[in-house]
C-alpha cells in the first residue's frame, strides 16, 4: 500500500527514504517481524512428471475444468505404481495420495456436473516496478514524474533511462554465489548449477545463471539436469557471440530456443538409452545484460527478485519471477490448497511441464529492470519446501556476502528435514553511477 508524504502529501512508494515531489526525507517504518517457521516436514516425495498428452493450458486467467480433471486421473495413475512397491513406506504414501487426489476429483466432478467448465485463477506473479528515470548521484530508478531521488533525495533530470533493450545503460555489478547440496534424505544430488559469463559482440558481456533439477531415476536424473545445463548454456554461448539481441522480446526468443534446444536433446536421449527412460528436468534461467534481467523456465525451479527497498509495485521486498508448473501449484490456484498445504503436500512434485519428456515443450520467458541492492535468486524446490519466502528475504538481503547467505540457506533447509536436494544461485547487484 502506497503512503503519502507527510510534508506536501504527495504518494510515495514503500521504503522511500525521500519524497519524489519534494524531496524531504521520509520517516521510516521499523523492519518486519521475522515469519514463523514452516511445520514440521513429511517423507520425502516421490518424484515424477505427467505423461505426454496432459498439458495445462491457462487463457488468460481461467483454467479449463476438464483439462484438470485430466491432469488428476493421470496423477492418479502415476502413484498407483507406488502401491506394488516392495517397501511398505512407499505403498502408505501412495495410498495417502491417491485418498487426497479423489476428494479433489470428487470436489472438481461436482462443479462440472452443476455445469461449470472453467475456473478463474485467482494468484498471479506480482506486477513489479516500473522506474524509468535514474538518479545520476546513486543509480537507484524512480518514476517518470519524480523530480528528487527516492533513494538518496538529489534533484533528477528529466532524462529517462537508455532504451530498453540497451546492452549497457548503466555500470552494474554482479556478486554470484552458487552451491548445491544432497541433503538429508536422497542419495544422490540430482541438481544441477551453473554460473559464468558469456561474451557479446563489441568485448561486452552478459551473466549467464541456471538451476536444473533432474527427475526419473537416480543416475537418470542426474543425466538429465546435467544435460540441460550444458546443452543451453552452449547455445547461448554460440548464439550470442555472433548477433546481439536488441530488445526484451529478442532475449526471450534466444532463451525460448535454448530451453528448446535442451528440451530435445534430453527427449533424445531418453528414447535411445532404456537406463535414460523417462528422465526429465526442471529449468530455469536467469541472464543478465545491462540492467535488464531475462528470465526463462520449465518445471517447479523458481527465480525471485528481493530488495529491502521494495521490487514490486506495492513495495514488497519480494517477488517471485517464475510459476510452478505443478499440480499442486494450480490447485492453490483455484482454492483446492492453501499455499502451506502444498508446501508439504504429497504431490508437490509432481510436474505437468517438464525438459525432455516431450518432444515439444512451452516455456515461460519475462524480462525485468534491474536496480543497485536488487538479489536475484535462483533454487530448485529443495529449498522452498522447508524455508518460506519471508526467511529467504531475511537472510539473503542480511547477509552482504552471497556466498555466506546461500549456504545459509541450504543448512537452514536441511535443518528442518533436507528431504530433496537443495541448490541457490544468488547474484549480489551493485552500482552506481552512469
Amino acid at each position: 500500500m502506497n503512503a503519502r508524504c507527510p510534508s506536501c502529501g504527495a504518494t510515495v512508494m514503500p521504503r522511500s527514504r525521500f519524497c519524489p515531489t519534494c524531496g524531504r526525507a521520509l520517516p521510516q517504518s521499523p523492519p518486519r517481524p521475522s515469519a514463523p517457521p514452516p511445520a514440521a516436514p513429511v517423507d520425502p516425495p516421490i518424484e515424477g512428471a505427467l505423461t505426454n498428452s496432459k498439458r495445462l493450458q491457462i487463457s488468460g486467467d481461467t483454467l479449463d475444468l476438464r483439462e484438470l480433471i485430466n491432469v488428476v486421473e493421470s496423477s492418479v495413475r502415476w502413484w498407483q505404481r507406488g502401491l506394488s512397491s516392495s517397501d511398505a513406506v512407499t505403498r502408505e504414501q501412495a495410498a495417502r495420495a491417491i485418498d487426497e487426489l479423489s476428494q479433489i476429483m470428487r470436489s472438481l466432478s461436482q462443479q462440472l456436473a452443476q455445469g461449470r467448465t472453467t475456473i478463474r485463477i485467482t494468484r498471479r506473479l506480482p506486477a513489479l516496478r516500473a522506474f524509468e528515470v535514474v538518479c545520476p548521484s546513486c543509480g537507484g530508478g524512480n518514476r517518470a514524474n519524480a523530480r528528487f531521488c527516492q533513494r538518496c533525495g538529489a534533484l533528477l533530470n528529466a532524462a529517462p533511462r537508455y532504451g530498453v533493450g540497451s546492452v549497457q545503460p548503466r555500470a552494474l555489478t554482479f556478486h554470484v554465489a552458487a552451491r548445491t547440496d544432497t541433503g538429508r534424505v536422497r542419495q544422490q544430488n540430482q541438481d544441477a548449477v551453473y554460473t559464468g559469463e558469456i561474451d557479446l559482440p563489441g568485448q561486452q558481456k552478459a551473466y549467464l545463471c541456471l538451476v536444473a533439477d533432474g527427475m526419473g531415476g537416480a543416475a537418470a536424473g542426474e543425466y538429465a539436469s546435467r544435460l540441460a545445463a550444458d546443452v543451453s548454456r552452449a547455445y547461448l554461448e554460440q548464439e550470442s557471440s555472433s548477433r546481439l539481441p536488441l530488445t526484451d522480446e529478442a532475449w526471450q526468443a534466444l532463451l525460448r530456443d535454448a530451453v528448446r534446444a535442451a528440451n530435445r536433446r534430453i527427449y533424445d536421449a531418453a528414447h535411445a538409452d532404456a537406463a535414460h527412460r523417462g528422465m526429465g528436468t526442471t529449468l530455469t534461467i536467469a541472464l543478465l545484460v545491462g540492467d535488464r534481467l531475462h528470465i526463462a523456465s520449465v518445471g517447479d525451479s523458481r527465480a525471485y527478485l528481493l530488495n529491502l527497498n521494495g521490487v514490486t509495485d506495492d513495495g514488497a521486498p519480494s517477488a517471485q519471477l517464475t510459476s510452478d508448473h505443478s499440480l499442486v501449484a494450480r490447485l492453490v490456484d483455484i482454492g483446492q490448497l492453501t499455499p502451506e498445504q502444498a508446501r508439504t503436500h504429497p504431490q508437490r512434485n509432481i510436474l505437468y511441464r517438464s525438459i525432455g519428456t516431450d518432444p515439444s515443450v512451452d516455456v515461460d520467458t519475462r524480462s525485468e529492470g534491474l536496480e543497485p541492492g536488487d538479489i536475484v535468486l535462483l533454487c530448485s524446490d529443495g529449498l522452498v519446501n522447508h524455508v518460506s519466502d519471508e526467511e529467504i528475504v531475511q537472510i539473503a538481503c542480511g547477509e552482504p556476502d552471497p556466498d555466506r547467505a546461500a549456504a545459509r540457506l541450504i543448512s537452514l533447509a536441511n535443518e528442518r528435514g533436507g528431504r530433496d536436494n537443495i541448490s541457490v544461485v544468488m547474484v549480489r547487484v551493485e552500482g552506481g553511477r552512469q
